[in-house]
């Protein structure tokens, strides 16, 4: 054949069935150059096992009597992608390896429960390290067995569409593991047969192998890794792993980007690498033109999310990577009465003009051990103490809480045009996460998510999960995402105020830890009579109740922070020579309590 390909056609057995039967362990045998024989697992492996007590996999043909049919379409394309990142491995409050049937019959409805419309899936892609997050991928075309079987896993995903859930997966093209009995490395002998040869094949950092690029059977492989994903498996979209790594010839290590156009063309760009995503996200465009594709990249390599035919990297969204390290130096670095509004505006809107990004407060990546979550920087030890309410509740939970929802209420509807959550991180998820290894003794209890907590009505972790819920409905019935961007009107230093209008909707957060405003005036675009939508100090979320819901805020026409009306507030101290030269012409006034976040909506535009 062409290309160096060749294939075997072994015929049925007499008995009409196929001659190697389904569970049929098999090998590759290859003769290398110095003439030693290669055992291998096929790089197009459908499924692998790991019998126990053995080190590497064995190749098990899937060939079922009868495979999974999926009975639900995909959903159509989402206008507002609201992402729940999750591992199926840790989805059971058990400190044991989760399947695929506890995800779908116990996390899914969840999921779905808590407004998410996409579940984002890690660590799918077959990897002999669990510990190695899914990162360290040794069969790219095999559905990971720890879980259960490829059947186990269509049928997840058909149920996850039932529900009008999008799925995707996390792809990893841009490394592999360094095995080699059961992975890609020295296939044929040589370590060049998937991968540059010598130093350029191996990443320092991550201790894997590197991909060639320019190779046609690599390009080959990767591409109908994809195909086949999508159209066996019904994964409605990938988000690409480890894309600026795969952008520089020096993969981003000890390199800043500052935004300089400098750094992002020249020599140090992986031409071929770069050919590679463009290449893969049009194929994945014109074959299904209904999947997404997201990009982890760190460095802000401008157009990487536009169309190809613009040149363009074609992806349809970006993960916004500075937002979570901001909120992490901020808590870490500041006290409360020093936070930057200014800063913090500026980190939740600074993104390229027409790309899409996906703003998060937090990932998987702040969930592992070593690195700390939002709730539990904020709270710490104290979680362990004084999350019962039937405990006193200490400033330093309080203060942990209603921080905690605030930075996620801002971080979604100012962020960007989608949103993401790691599993478990939306209701505070104590501690860290952390898979079995020899460093802890094999230990599962970190390797698991502990959603029972949210079911215990003595516990303050079902504030935070209620609060969750509802800021994802309530973007589902105003669909702020797939709105233009927000209009930033205040952002005041001193009264920690930051004030904007997304959507028709007016969201207001008073950072300051100890000050409240009566009759605060915040400029709006649009008169009329505004009520309140979404209050993080309803009892319902663990605030104090300081606010009357049945308030009704009447605009005045009265310029005010670039905008024709406004709210106001009777003890501001703003000056006028602190107002902006072109002010809206009219207000509303309102009342904001301390560390409070609030969302109003005109009643008198029609829903």
């Amino acid at each position: 054949m062409e290309y160096g390909k060749w294939e075997l056609f072994i015929p049925p057995g007499q008995d009409g069935y196929p001659p190697v039967p389904h569970g049929s362990k098999l090998k590759v045998v290859i003769r290398a150059q110095n003439g030693e024989l290669l055992y291998r697992i096929s790089p197009w492996a459908r499924y692998v096992v790991r019998d126990e007590g053995k080190v590497n996999y064995d190749w098990v043909h899937w060939n079922p009597p009868q495979s999974y049919i999926h009975k639900h379409p995909s959903p159509k394309r989402l206008k507002s992608l609201r992402i729940y990142e999750s591992h199926v491995g840790i989805a059971s409050p058990e400190g044991k390896v989760a399947s695929y049937k506890n995800f779908t019959y116990n996390v899914l409805p969840r999921i779905k429960d808590l407004g998410y419309n996409c579940v984002q899936l890690m660590a799918i892609m077959e990897h002999a390290y669990y510990a190695s997050f899914g990162y360290q991928v040794t069969s790219f075309f095999a559905a990971s067995s720890r879980y259960g079987t490829p059947d186990d896993l269509k049928e997840m995903i058909d149920v996850a569409h039932s529900m009008g859930i999008t799925v995707l997966l996390d792809v990893v093209h841009s490394h592999a593991s360094k095995n080699s009995e059961d992975g890609l490395n020295k296939f044929d002998g040589t370590d060049s047969c998937f991968f540059h040869s010598g130093p350029k094949g191996t990443h320092q950092l991550w201790d894997s192998r590197l991909f060639d690029y320019a190779n046609w059977e690599v390009l080959r492989f990767l591409l109908s890794n994809l195909r086949m994903w999508i159209e066996d498996y019904r994964f409605d979209g990938f988000r690409f792993d480890g894309v600026t790594s795969m952008l520089y010839h020096h993969h981003g290590i000890g390199t800043g980007f500052s935004g300089d156009y400098n750094e992002y063309f020249g020599l140090h760009v992986d031409e071929d690498a770069l050919c590679y995503l463009m290449l893969a996200n049009h194929m994945v465009n014109f074959l299904h033109p209904e999947c997404i594709t997201i990009a982890e990249d760190v460095s802000g390599m401008p157009a990487l999310c536009r169309p190809v035919a613009e040149g363009g990297g074609g992806f349809d969204y970006r993960l916004a990577m500075a937002i979570p390290d901001k909120w992490i130096q901020i808590i870490k670095e500041l006290k409360d009465e020093d936070w930057n509004m200014g800063n913090i505006v500026h980190t939740l809107t600074n993104r390229r003009y027409e790309e899409k990004y996906i703003a998060y407060a937090e990932s998987h990546d702040q969930a592992l051990v070593g690195d700390k979550t939002l709730a539990f920087r904020l709270m710490d030890a104290e979680m362990y103490t004084n999350m019962s309410v039937l405990s006193p509740l200490t400033p330093v939970i309080d203060r942990g809480i209603q921080l905690h929802k605030m930075i996620r209420l801002i971080t979604h509807a100012l962020g960007g045009e989608s949103y993401l959550n790691f599993m478990g991180n939306e209701f505070g998820h104590p501690e860290w996460l952390d898979f079995p290894r020899k460093g802890n003794n094999e230990s599962y209890h970190y390797a698991r998510r502990q959603f029972n907590l949210t079911e215990d009505h003595l516990l303050r972790y079902r504030f935070l999960n209620t609060f969750d819920r509802d800021m994802n409905k309530l973007e589902e019935r105003f669909g702020w995402l797939a709105s233009p961007p927000a209009f930033v009107s205040e952002k005041h230093e001193s009264n920690k105020v930051i004030a904007f209008e997304r959507a028709g909707l007016i969201f207001i957060f008073n950072f300051h830890p100890y000050q409240s405003y009566v009759d605060y005036r915040v400029g709006i675009e649009t008169p009329g009579k505004y009520q309140i939508l979404l209050d993080s100090d309803a009892a319902e979320y663990g605030g104090h109740q300081r606010l009357d819901h049945s308030t009704e805020y009447f605009s005045e026409e009265y310029p005010h922070n670039y905008r024709p009306n406004s709210l106001m507030q009777s003890n501001l101290q703003t000056t006028f020579s602190q107002l902006p030269r072109r002010c809206h012409k009219h207000h509303i006034e309102v009342y904001i309590p301390s560390r409070v976040a609030i969302v109003l909506q005109n009643m008198d535009i029609p829903k």
